[in-house]
């Protein structure tokens, strides 16, 4: 027995071709299925009124630990 891929038969070739197929829509129809079945956890925007500008940019820090110079 020859375990060769370039030495195999057309059967052998049209076996794994087959079987490659077969995967890849297994792996697409696994990749559109839980796609589909999105629970609704993305957030979308909702305008409610005007936009609010950004005025100065702000630095916020909270610690409790002392400079040492």
């Amino acid at each position: 027995m020859n375990h060769s891929f370039y030495s195999a038969d057309r059967m052998t070739h049209l076996k794994i071709v087959v079987v490659a197929l077969v995967a890849a829509i297994g792996v697409a129809g696994l990749g559109i299925s839980a796609r589909l079945s999105d629970t609704g956890l993305t957030q979308t925007a909702r305008v409610s009124g005007p936009a609010i500008k950004a005025n100065k940019a702000v630095v916020l820090t909270s610690s409790d630990q002392s400079t040492i110079r």
